[in-house]
């Protein structure tokens, strides 16, 4: 891609997501101006992801289960809810969202 381009590719990817900072290779911006193109066919749509694992504390003995929703929102973007659940009734919840560039890019990636 000549200089050009990418400038205008980057511009592009610029105006629906956060691109400072983040350097893009070729393949990696055309991704996501295709995800950008499409965005209709994601926004709001859930991904849902479980799993549990033992672990170790100082009461002993512990099952952990952590649940990750991701969600697609307005403006472009994925919030995760991550949620923790431990057997002795404890739980913890995280919300984020991913409006980066590069974490757009992470999670197409992870789940293509």
């Amino acid at each position: 891609m000549e200089r050009s381009e990418k400038a205008r590719v980057r511009a592009y990817i610029g105006q629906h997501l956060d691109v400072s900072g983040t350097r893009l290779s070729d393949y990696q911006a055309q991704c996501l101006v295709d995800f950008i193109d499409t965005y209709d066919r994601y926004r709001g749509k859930s991904f849902k992801k479980e799993a549990s694992s033992p672990g170790f504390g100082s009461d002993g003995r512990y099952v952990r289960v952590e649940t990750i929703v991701d969600t697609f929102i307005d403006p472009i973007g994925i919030r995760r809810e991550t949620h923790h659940s431990y057997d002795d009734g404890h739980e913890r919840r995280f919300v984020e969202d991913i409006t980066s560039a590069r974490g757009i890019f992470d999670w197409l990636f992870e789940h293509r």
